[in-house]
């Protein structure tokens, strides 16, 4: 994004953070989020998002999305039994599958929000040569929300490497059984400059239906 923060940037006016949250904040099962910001903007947070709701908190986090994880689930309260792990670039998360990814960690499992491959995958070298056609039939794209059990990912990232860049690789050595739910597709990630449009037109058609 050329150097813009992301989750700053507007979407119909509001923050993609802001956009982000909503979901979660509608929850009435969860009791703190915490938002780990650059350590400039954590110095001085903006009223938009500390004004949100009473159950934010912010930290500063780390020079990697894996330490900036750490950072904010060490701020987490002991008790608090269930973690959810989400990208704050992704505005367009529903409640319905904040909330179907919270029941599965609270019965004991783990859950990632993702949906299944639908292209044809290819396995590629350093030279970006073909080196194998995977079943896609097995294949899902992993997205956030990722909720775990609140000890397990805290355990998770006690041990773990600050190069991971999904929340369920470091969990998955523990063996906690991790299921895929389907978000349908739609739950764009604000990557690139032309993300924004169409989370725009997404959004827009969303409030219209």
């Amino acid at each position: 994004m050329g150097g813009v923060r992301k989750p700053f940037l507007h979407l119909l006016g509001e923050p993609v953070l802001v956009h982000s949250l909503r979901p979660f904040l509608a929850d009435p099962r969860v009791d703190s989020v915490i938002v780990a910001l650059a350590p400039d903007d954590a110095c001085d947070p903006p009223r938009w998002l500390t004004d949100l709701d009473p159950r934010i908190h912010v930290v500063a986090g780390g020079e990697t999305r894996a330490a900036s994880v750490r950072a904010a689930v060490r701020a987490m309260a002991d008790e608090i039994d269930v973690i959810a792990v989400h990208d704050a670039a992704r505005p367009l998360v529903s409640d319905e599958v904040v909330t179907a990814c919270i029941d599965v960690a609270a019965g004991g499992d783990g859950a990632v929000a993702g949906c299944p491959a639908v292209d044809t995958m290819k396995r590629v070298d350093a030279d970006a040569s073909i080196v194998d056609t995977p079943d896609r039939a097995t294949l899902w794209h992993a997205h956030t929300p990722q909720v775990f059990p609140g000890e397990i990912l805290r355990e998770a990232y006690a041990r773990g490497d600050d190069s991971a860049t999904d929340d369920s690789a470091l969990v998955e050595a523990s063996g906690l059984r991790i299921v895929m739910v389907d978000d349908g597709g739609m739950n764009l990630k604000v990557t690139r400059p032309h993300d924004v449009a169409v989370a725009e037109a997404i959004l827009t058609a969303q409030r219209v239906s």
